[in-house]
């Protein structure tokens, strides 16, 4: 699939041109200053750089690493943009070295090579200073990475998880532990009290749910506080704002977008005659197939639109939305390319007057998005309520 050449040519000229976009090199600047900071802890006061996610303090942008082995030593993601482990590597630091310090993985990308690459990266100083996020859940053998299908959340299987995460992050905590999706035959009691001995243990800090259904949420708090919920959240898909948001502000419960940016399509990178190869998720998903794609750029133009309002890039402005809904929201979004990543932390700069938000969020509603966010195999495992507690 080839890059909108507007796109390309917004993220390329982004850093070239301060004077298009004013506060981005004042943030990278103020960023790279309190790199040599010490760990955020709950008790330290918020900064205009720290946002509160439940319990933990945090750049309002974190980082995805979400990627997964092609050949000896390539890494490509989901939508098959592509690095090496070296790059990989360096690309963590990076925004290490900047002001991220909440960076996001799981067990099952790779499998194991995410939670690797990011163990080697994070060494040092640089892990005294980050807040680790990974996830358990899926059925994975724990020795050879195969896929056996389905999830497992088992007690025994989480322990055994837990364990070999913390090998390949080469840490003795996991700051921030989800299950991934719901089991659908374990109770989320037996689930949250596993944890819970793993934090009285050390190894785990803080744990959270991911596309969880809202009953379990509620199950999973009362038996150990949940720190946040990660779910596809962006102007692509606005789903959590009906019941999942508002019962996280209820809580106190911290939450993270995932697919902030919607697969590429709120950065530009999409056009209405875009196809997928098969390798790419977009490929499976309803929302990018050819009868619904054209009708869907209207949200496309849109963000185009107020980018070039705000003099930002179309990025920069889909993730300043969000972080502009709650003052807990701290979106993830991935990349394979430094430069995307330095255009990403910039947003956290962006903000909207009351009246510019409320604009925007009209508009956004106002234009329908056709197609499932999901192929269905994959949605059916979103919202999953787990089992009564016998």
């Amino acid at each position: 699939m080839k890059t909108h050449p507007v796109a390309q040519n917004h993220r390329r000229q982004w850093l070239a041109t301060a004077a298009t976009l004013g506060v981005a090199p004042w943030l990278l600047s103020a960023c790279a200053q309190t790199a040599s900071a010490p760990r955020p802890t709950t008790d330290q006061p918020a900064s205009a750089a720290r946002r509160r996610l439940g319990p933990l303090e945090v750049f309002p942008i974190g980082l995805g690493v979400q990627w997964h082995p092609s050949g000896p030593q390539g890494v490509v993601d989901l939508y098959q943009s592509r690095t090496t482990r070296q790059g990989g590597v360096a690309l963590i630091r990076r925004a290490a070295d900047l002001c991220i310090n909440f960076f996001d993985t799981a067990e099952v990308y790779g499998p194991f090579m995410s939670e690797e690459l990011l163990g080697e990266a994070l060494q040092g100083s640089r892990r005294d200073r980050a807040v680790i996020s990974t996830k358990f859940g899926f059925d994975v053998d724990p020795t050879t990475g195969q896929r056996r299908g389905g999830v497992n959340s088992r007690p025994a299987h989480i322990r055994q998880v837990v364990e070999a995460q913390l090998r390949r992050l080469r840490t003795d905590r996991i700051d921030l532990l989800y299950q991934h999706r719901v089991d659908p035959n374990v109770p989320i009691e037996d689930v949250a009290g596993t944890i819970k001995d793993l934090v009285r243990q050390g190894k785990v800090l803080h744990y959270g749910l991911s596309e969880p259904g809202l009953q379990t949420i509620r199950r999973a708090h009362k038996e150990h506080p949940v720190a946040a919920i990660q779910n596809e959240y962006s102007m692509l898909f606005r789903g959590p704002e009906a019941q999942v948001l508002p019962l996280c502000e209820e809580l106190g419960i911290g939450f993270v977008p995932w697919s902030p940016l919607g697969m590429g399509f709120l950065a530009g990178t999409v056009k209405a005659t875009s196809r997928f190869e098969k390798q790419d998720f977009r490929a499976a998903a309803p929302r990018f197939a050819p009868d619904v794609l054209p009708a869907n750029m209207a949200l496309a133009e849109l963000v185009q639109t107020w980018a070039a309002r705000k003099n930002v890039t179309p990025p920069q402005l889909s993730l300043a939305w969000l972080t502009a809904q709650k003052p807990w929201i701290v979106p993830i979004p991935g990349t394979t390319n430094v430069a995307h990543l330095e255009e990403n932390v910039a947003a956290a700069s962006i903000s909207f007057s009351a009246a510019e938000l409320k604009e925007l969020n009209a508009a956004v509603a106002a234009i329908p998005i056709r197609g499932a966010r999901l192929p269905p195999a994959v949605l059916s495992a979103t919202g999953v309520e787990a089992p009564p507690k016998r």
